[in-house]
């Protein structure tokens, strides 16, 4: 938006459409009419929403389809309509408005649904979504709902006033480009993501083959150089590592936070943002680079792998490996397979969901020890599989800001 004019024109503007001039700026019920088609028990793809991925079919979603005496009372709809959601999210706090993109005929619960169609004469439903996934619509609504509306995460909102949500728009042709630019985008960001899920499935599987199952004694893939080798060593978890309670330090280490998804990580680095005392960091424990702490508190498997030296709450047990013959990075990952989390599981019957998992718990499970060469083989071959996740996750991430910083750009401020 030219802010010394306060006019209707976008930041970024494709060179041909320069000269356009302002958008026009209209409310939604002015460019759409509300879809009041109803079932009447004719049998169509019954559709839900999961927020930020919009319209899904139920099957995909919960497996079955779930409709009962209602049904015959859902919303029709078709290619090219919109459904807003009458539900608050985490990311769509005042609900989600969606396009429904299927060629096939689908159905919306009307309890909490409302649909709308756009004149295609003036509007292109590939353009129109872009504004909502900006959240224009709770931009706008957000003023009329109660702050204490969305406790439940059911929303009370007048149709009268999502129709009366402003909604600037350009020619068609700049509407089509607009939406070509970035919905090529959203190609490249599934794109992407498609490739990011096969790595995982990829790397679970390879877990699952590089590890023995059950009670055997050898993997079912086994690098060449290994395969005369002898069965694996298997060890009480005592025997290869032992507690650490170093409180030697002068709390100028970064505090780490411990969590399933980001391992031992300083707190810095992931806004995670908890007040503590000078006096209280005094008895903080010291953890070194390649220590394992034990943070299981939920049963999913809670033994994470420090990358940094840093700090931790004395309530964590911080783990040491005794042997030098011992691979830090084949444990990182062994203690995240199924194989050992269940195990662990078996081991912590009889606790409470929240108890701390105590070092004679973790010592009484056997764990295995090859040939340190073969483990080091095993960590190489995982932790390179990481890295290319890695690498495919922050390019999605960097996708993900140059859309959204894209789309800041292409559309003017009301």
């Amino acid at each position: 938006m030219n802010n010394e004019t306060n006019k209707l024109i976008p930041e970024l503007r494709f060179l041909e459409f320069v000269k356009d001039g302002e958008w026009k700026i209209e409310t939604l019920g002015n460019l759409s009419k509300e879809i009041v088609e109803k079932t009447k028990g004719r049998k169509f793809k019954l559709m839900s929403i999961t927020s930020g991925l919009g319209l899904i079919s139920q099957l995909e979603k919960f497996g079955r389809e779930i409709a009962g005496e209602s049904y015959k009372n859902y919303y029709v709809i078709h290619k090219g309509d919109f459904a807003y959601n009458k539900s608050s999210t985490k990311l769509f706090p005042e609900g989600e408005i969606a396009l429904y993109d299927d060629e096939v005929v689908g159905a919306v619960p009307n309890s909490i649904f409302t649909c709308f169609r756009f004149d295609i004469n003036r509007i292109d439903p590939k353009f129109a979504k872009y504004p909502f996934i900006n959240n224009l619509h709770g931009n706008w609504l957000k003023r009329f709902i109660a702050v204490g509306a969305r406790a439940n995460g059911s929303l009370q909102v007048n149709n009268k006033d999502l129709f009366s949500v402003p909604f600037a728009y350009p020619s068609l042709q700049e509407q089509r480009k607009i939406a070509s630019c970035l919905s090529s985008l959203d190609e490249l960001i599934n794109s992407c993501t498609h490739k990011l899920e096969i790595l995982k499935t990829y790397k679970k599987g390879l877990i699952q083959n590089l590890f023995p199952h059950g009670n055997e004694k050898v993997p079912n893939l086994r690098f060449k150089e290994f395969e005369k080798d002898q069965e694996w060593e298997y060890l009480n978890g005592n025997e290869l590592f032992e507690p650490i309670s170093d409180k030697n330090h002068n709390s100028d280490l970064p505090i780490l936070a411990i969590t399933q998804e980001q391992g031992a990580t300083p707190r810095n680095l992931i806004n995670y943002n908890v007040v503590v005392t000078e006096k209280s960091i005094e008895s903080y424990k010291v953890v070194e680079v390649g220590d394992f702490i034990i943070s299981l508190r939920s049963f999913q498997g809670g033994i994470e792998y420090s990358n940094f030296k840093g700090i931790c709450s004395p309530a964590y047990i911080i783990l040491r490996k005794k042997k030098a013959i011992s691979v830090n990075q084949f444990y990182k990952h062994y203690f995240k397979t199924d194989l050992y989390i269940r195990n662990l599981n078996k081991n912590l019957e009889g606790l409470r969901d929240g108890k701390m998992v105590s070092y004679t718990q973790f010592s009484e499970i056997q764990l295995p020890n090859p040939n340190p060469k073969e483990q080091q083989k095993i960590a190489d071959t995982l932790t390179s599989l990481d890295d290319l996740i890695r690498e495919k996750t922050n390019k999605i991430e960097e996708l993900k800001l140059h859309k959204k910083a894209l789309m800041q750009g292409l559309f003017p401020k009301i």
